[in-house]
């Protein structure tokens, strides 16, 4: 797919609007806003210079080192410079850390009983699963009962999985 200069002159556009709100200077002649963000960026100055001046679209490297420097999301710039669509590049689904024991369940942290059903756990080796998968899970009374730094901590492990 060959850029219309309709497309790089949007891009461009775009580009330097953000290099104005990081505070590259582009509008004065001797500012340093290019060669300040090619040194940010990682290239060479001549190919900001060719964007700018709606000469060129820059290569994949050069967008990667455009989007760090610009703090923007690569996958934006690809989507603003015409390279690939949104449909190409889907928008990437996260949990944060606090939902991650909490997906598909409503909000509701996951009891062990619903991970090993979720993870297709045999009924005959459920509560063996269970019982390993407690001591790898936080639990405010056992933090409590914890020895400190270097206090017979194997031994400790050791009465609880024999009581267990």
């Amino acid at each position: 797919m060959v850029p219309s200069s309709t497309d790089i002159d949007r891009f461009a556009s775009w580009v330097e609007d953000l290099m104005r709100d990081r505070g590259y200077d582009i509008d004065s002649p001797r500012g340093g806003g290019k060669s300040k963000l090619a040194e940010d960026a990682g290239v060479h100055r001549a190919a900001v210079t060719r964007l700018l001046q709606r000469q060129s679209m820059p290569d994949l490297d050069t967008m990667r080192g455009l989007a760090h420097a610009l703090r923007v999301p690569i996958r934006e710039v690809l989507i603003r410079s015409g390279k690939l669509t949104a449909e190409d590049l889907p928008q990437a689904v996260s949990y944060p850390a606090e939902d991650s024991a909490s997906a598909g369940t409503g909000g509701a942290r996951m009891t062990l009983e619903q991970v090993a059903e979720a993870l297709g756990i045999p009924d005959d080796r459920r509560e063996m699963f269970i019982k390993v998968a407690q001591q790898f899970t936080p639990d405010q009374s056992a933090v409590a009962d914890r020895p400190s730094q270097g206090e017979g901590t194997g031994r400790k492990v050791t009465r609880r999985l024999a009581a267990g």
